[in-house]
C-alpha cells in the first residue's frame, strides 16, 4: 500500500518538532557558552548558584523545568524561564519549517528528487537552529560569533551541493552562490561606508543568508534582503518614538537580518509575484 503523502508530511513535521526540543536544549548551552568562549561539551551543565551538576533526570527539555517549578533542586535558585521557552520555541520553529517544506519531500516524485528535497529540508532546519542562537546572542551581546556564523557556509554549501548532485540540477546552486556573493558584497559596502551602523559580523551573516535565500529563488532573495532593512527600520523607529533609544544607540541588526530572511524564504515567491503583477509584469 502506497503511503499517503499527507501522512508522510505530518510525520516529518512531528518528528522535526520532537527533534527541535532536543536542539533547543543544546541551543541554551550555545547561547550561554559561545559568547564566553567556553567549550560546548565540558564541563557538564551546573547550577550557576550552587555549582551542583545538573542530574540527567533534571535535564529533560521543558518537562524538567515544569516539574522543578523553575527552581534548582539543590539550592532553590530560580531557573530562568528562557530555558523552556527556547526549547519549546525551537520545537515549534522546527515543526513549522518542516511542515512548510514537507510537501516537497512527501509528494510523489523520483527517488533522487526526494533525496535532494530532504537534504534541502535539513539545510533549512539547520538555519532554524542558528537563527535562534544568533538572534538571542546578538540581542544580548551585540555580537554574531564566528563559531556559529562561519560554519554556516560549509554546512549549507555542502548540503546544497549534495542536493544538486543528487537531483542532477545545478540552477538553484548557482542562484545560491549568486545570493551569497551579492548579499555579502552589499553588506560589505554598507559596513565600509558606515562602520558605526553595521559590523563585519553582519557582513559574514549576510553571505550565509544569501545562500539560503538564493536557493529558495530570486523572489525570496530580493524580498529577504529588503525585508531585513524594513523590519530593522520599523523597530528602530518604534524605539526612537518610545524614547528607548537615540540616534547613537547601538541596535543589533542580526535578528532583523534573520527575520527578513525567513520572510523571504516563506513568502518571497508570493510577494515578488504580487509585486510584478502590480506593476504590470508577469511573475
Amino acid at each position: 500500500m502506497t503511503p499517503d503523502p499527507m501522512s508522510i508530511a505530518v510525520l516529518i513535521a512531528v518528528f522535526s518538532g520532537i527533534f527541535g526540543i532536543a536542539i533547543g536544549s543544546f541551543l541554551n548551552v550555545v547561547v550561554y557558552r559561545v559568547p564566553l568562549g567556553m567549550s560546548l561539551v565540558a564541563p557538564a551543565s551546573a547550577c550557576p548558584n550552587c555549582k551542583t551538576e545538573i542530574r540527567k533526570r533534571d535535564n529533560v527539555p521543558v518537562l524538567s523545568w515544569l516539574l522543578l517549578r523553575g527552581k534548582c533542586r539543590d539550592c532553590g535558585e530560580p531557573i530562568s524561564a528562557r530555558y523552556p521557552l527556547v526549547e519549546g520555541g525551537t520545537a515549534v520553529f522546527f515543526l513549522a519549517v518542516a511542515a512548510y517544506f514537507s510537501h516537497s519531500v512527501a509528494a510523489p516524485q523520483p527517488t533522487a528528487l526526494a533525496i535532494s528535497n530532504v537534504l534541502a529540508l535539513v539545510a533549512y532546519l539547520y538555519l532554524v537552529a542558528i537563527t535562534v542562537a544568533l538572534a538571542l546572542i546578538d540581542l544580548e551581546t551585540h555580537t554574531l560569533p564566528n563559531r556559529i556564523v562561519l560554519p554556516g557556509y560549509a554546512v549549507a554549501g555542502a548540503l546544497f551541493l549534495a542536493a544538486s548532485i543528487v537531483a542532477g540540477n545545478y540552477d538553484a546552486l548557482i542562484r545560491a552562490g549568486i545570493g551569497m556573493s551579492g548579499l555579502w558584497l552589499l553588506y560589505a559596502i554598507l559596513a565600509f561606508s558606515y562602520p558605526r551602523g553595521m559590523g563585519f559580523g553582519d557582513v559574514k551573516l549576510a553571505g550565509v543568508l544569501g545562500l539560503f535565500l538564493g536557493w529558495a529563488g530570486w523572489g525570496p532573495l530580493l524580498i529577504g534582503a529588503f525585508a531585513a532593512f524594513l523590519l530593522g527600520g520599523i523597530f528602530s523607529i518604534v524605539l526612537l518614538a518610545a524614547k528607548k533609544a537615540n540616534r547613537k544607540s547601538g541596535i543589533p541588526f542580526g535578528p532583523w537580518m534573520l527575520a527578513g530572511a525567513w520572510v523571504g524564504i516563506v513568502f518571497g515567491n508570493q510577494l515578488w509575484g504580487g509585486y510584478l503583477s502590480l506593476i504590470g509584469l508577469t511573475a
